[in-house]
């Protein structure tokens, strides 16, 4: 049975408010920059505006109710932009007034036939790029409303990243693959496709500085793609026992924060020099005790054997069988936060210090559904099947605060 992580921090992230009052689930939220304020897009039809008032309550100042579902949402605060993504596959645009008492409507994009996924507002291009359940991702003129691009995927396209300074968007779908794009005028290439996840793909981050992509799946684990200095680098992060729902790079203090739909909020050390996990070695016998596996027939002909199951080693990657991998370790370095197979020679050169967390685990106590952050503040907000949006302070684990002086009121 996986172990739980330890705790190496005496203080996780801390609860400071439940937002109830939304009669569906939350599909997802905004924290409003350097304002006591988030912005929730609901399944219950309705955009919400909540700001904290002088009881320390979150109150909605605007409440306004669209004609579908919400399944996406993104606010723009320099321009006060905000667009909500519906079940209908529209994605339509709003003007947040100053004092965030009112939201004009703009126009509604046709940008998709099915679910929307996930929206994106480049005000360098001015395009609103979108994901969505019709297997396509979109790109429209914001000024015109018209569709500059579209392109198509196999699959749901679940979530959507955007580099600004190279256009290049990152698409993760439901069969667990990611497609690179280089977005144009009115076209666009496919740069690559990354494969590693082996569920669909959840949620994705990404970060400029260092040209890293995380991605988090319904395998329950996190890849970290290193898209810049090292190409093709990959580590592997397993520490979650659900879904992952949620992924954050904080840059400042080399931590990543991680949420799953068990309620799981993880965060980790991402400061040191982590080994890459090995590919998976094919054999067609134990490369330890040389025995046939099931399917060799012909060895198991000659020797007289039964075959034996393969299994693999996830510290060396060599095909064994189960008598040559007794052993089960963690190992945090590799990105196993809990215990995994390992081959029974690999099991002897893991020393206890190796076994040392890298990562810390903590309960949300509530499924969580949808998770972002505001970096700068140290704030994070989750949105649960329980309908309730809870808003943490980070700074006890991830130490924003210090960092940037913020002290969260």
């Amino acid at each position: 049975m996986a172990a739980e992580i330890r705790s190496r921090s005496p203080r996780g992230p801390v609860l400071l408010t439940k937002i109830p009052g939304h009669r569906e689930q939350v599909a997802a939220a905004s924290l409003i920059p350097r304002e006591d304020g988030v912005i929730t897009a609901s399944e219950d039809r309705t955009v919400r505006v909540w700001l904290k008032r002088d009881s320390g309550q979150y109150w909605p100042s605007i409440y306004h109710t669209m004609s579908s579902p919400c399944t996406a949402l993104r606010y723009h605060h320099e321009s006060r932009k905000l667009f909500v993504g519906q079940d209908t596959g529209a994605v339509v645009e709003f003007n947040v007034s100053e004092d965030f008492n009112k939201m004009n409507f703009i126009k509604t994009y046709p940008a998709h036939q099915n679910r929307v996924t996930e929206i994106i507002y480049s005000p360098g291009t001015q395009w609103v790029i979108s994901t969505g359940h019709d297997k396509f991702l979109t790109w429209m003129c914001s000024q015109s409303g018209s569709q500059m691009g579209r392109h198509g995927f196999a699959s749901w396209a679940s979530c959507l990243q955007y580099d600004e300074d190279t256009r290049y968007a990152f698409v993760g779908d439901f069969s667990g693959q990611i497609t690179l794009l280089k977005l144009d005028q009115n076209s666009c290439s496919v740069i690559s496709t990354l494969k590693g996840h082996e569920g669909s793909i959840s949620c994705m981050y990404w970060d400029p500085v260092q040209r890293y992509l995380f991605s988090g799946s319904s395998d329950h684990s996190i890849i970290l793609w290193d898209i810049g200095g090292r190409q093709g680098r990959t580590l592997v992060l397993q520490g979650h026992h659900d879904k992952v729902q949620g992924v954050t790079y904080v840059q400042l203090t080399r931590q990543l924060v991680s949420c799953s739909a068990d309620g799981g909020i993880c965060v980790w050390n991402m400061d040191i020099d982590r080994e890459e996990a090995p590919q998976w070695l094919e054999s067609d016998s134990c490369q330890k005790c040389s025995q046939p596996f099931f399917w060799n027939i012909k060895q198991m002909w000659d020797t007289k054997t039964v075959g034996l199951r393969q299994h693999h080693c996830r510290k060396c990657g060599q095909a064994v069988c189960g008598k040559c991998s007794s052993k089960r370790s963690s190992y945090p370095i590799m990105g196993f936060e809990f215990q995994v197979r390992v081959c029974d020679s690999c099991y002897e050169t893991i020393k206890d210090e190796d076994r040392t967390p890298l990562a810390t685990l903590h309960e949300g106590k509530h499924n969580i559904y949808y998770m972002t952050m505001d970096v700068s503040r140290g704030l994070m907000v989750t949105c649960g099947t329980d309908r309730l949006v809870k808003i943490w302070d980070m700074t006890p684990s991830v130490g924003c605060s210090l960092a940037t002086g913020f002290s969260p009121r």
